[in-house]
C-alpha cells in the first residue's frame, strides 16, 4: 500500500539593519517521479510576497521571490503532502560476472554520457588522491563495491550537528571524522567517483519514525549508477540504502547545486537564519 507523507519546511532570517533589496530561490519542493507524487503544496511568506515558480539547470521546481520593500525580519513556510510508492532498492538482478559493469564504467562513450556526476568538485576533491581511504575491488561487483564504501563512510564520520559548516574542506572531513549529511555524502561521492562510478549528490527529506540519524532541516544522500540497475540511492549517513523514508527534491554534483536556499542580500548588518522541518507519515488511503 502507498504511504503518505507529510512534510513542513520552516526558514527564519533575521537582519540586524534593514534590507533594501534581496533576491531569494527555494529549491525545497519534492520531486514527482516514478515512486513519488506530489498531491499539493503550498508556500508562504510573512512579506506576502508573491512567488515566481521555474526550473533549474538539473530540471528541478525552485520557487523564487524578490522583495520591494525593506524588511529586517522575514519568515517562510512550505507544506508539502506526497504520496509514494513501496520502494525496493534490492529490485533488479545483479551480473554474474562483475566485470561486465567494470568494462561497462570504463567505455568512454559512458563516461562522456555521465561527466557531470564523475566530475571532482570543490566539496568531492580529495587531498592528495586520497590515499589510505577506501578502495574498491573490481573483483567484486561493482553494487556489492558501493554497499561496502557506504558501511566504510558510516563507521569513518561520526554524525555530530555543528561540527561542520558548508565551507568544510574534504580535508577537513576526513581528519576531523565528524560531521553532518552532506558531510557523508560528499564523501561518498569523492571516493566513488575516484574509481570512475558516476553519482549524484541528492538532497531531500527524510523521515525519522526508525531512528535515523539526521539534521532536523533537510537531509542528504547519493545516488550512484549501476549499469544494470541505473541509479541506486545509498545513504551513508545511516548506512542504508534510499527507500520509503526518503523523500528526494533534487539532485546535483554537490550540495552546491542543491542548497535549499540561495539569495542575494542588499545590507550592511550580519543577520541569523535557522530552518526545520518536519515530515510525518500515514498509509494512504488510496
Amino acid at each position: 500500500m502507498p504511504l503518505e507523507y507529510s512534510v513542513t519546511y520552516h526558514a527564519e532570517n533575521h537582519y540586524d539593519r534593514p534590507v533594501n533589496n534581496a533576491v531569494w530561490q527555494f529549491l525545497v519542493i519534492p520531486e514527482d517521479n516514478d515512486n513519488q507524487e506530489v498531491i499539493s503544496f503550498d508556500f508562504e511568506n510573512s512579506l506576502y510576497l508573491p512567488a515566481q515558480y521555474s526550473i533549474n539547470g538539473f530540471g528541478f521546481k525552485t520557487i523564487r521571490l524578490h522583495p520591494k520593500v525593506a524588511f529586517t525580519d522575514v519568515r517562510f513556510k512550505a507544506h508539502f503532502r506526497l504520496r509514494k510508492l513501496e520502494v525496493n532498492p534490492f529490485g533488479f538482478i545483479p551480473s554474474e560476472d562483475p566485470s561486465t559493469s567494470w568494462d561497462a564504467i570504463e567505455a568512454m562513450d559512458f563516461r562522456v554520457a555521465f561527466e557531470p556526476f564523475l566530475r571532482m568538485t570543490p566539496y568531492t576533491l580529495l587531498p592528495e588522491g586520497g590515499k589510505g581511504l577506501f578502495e574498491l575491488d573490481t573483483e567484486t561487483s561493482l553494487f556489492d563495491n558501493l554497499l561496502a564504501l557506504n558501511h566504510w563512510v558510516y563507521l569513518h564520520i561520526y554524525f555530530q550537528p555543528g561540527a561542520t559548516h558548508v565551507h568544510t574542506t574534504m580535508k577537513e572531513i576526513i581528519e576531523g571524522r565528524e560531521g553532518v549529511c552532506q558531510d557523508f555524502t560528499h564523501l561518498f561521492c569523492a571516493i566513488a567517483r575516484k574509481s570512475h562510478i558516476p553519482v549524484r549528490y541528492v538532497s531531500g527529506y527524510l523521515h525519522q519514525g526508525n531512528g535515523y540519524f539526521g539534521d532536523s532541516q533537510m537531509h542528504a544522500w547519493a545516488e550512484a549508477f549501476v549499469p544494470e540497475a541505473g541509479w541506486i540511492g545509498f545513504d551513508p549517513t545511516n548506512d542504508i540504502l534510499a527507500g520509503n523514508n526518503h523523500i528526494k527534491v533534487a539532485h546535483g554534483k554537490d550540495y552546491q547545486d542543491c542548497s535549499p536556499l540561495k539569495g542575494v542580500i542588499f545590507s550592511p548588518g550580519s543577520n541569523r537564519t535557522s530552518h526545520s522541518v518536519e515530515v510525518s507519515a500515514r498509509q494512504s488511503q488510496q
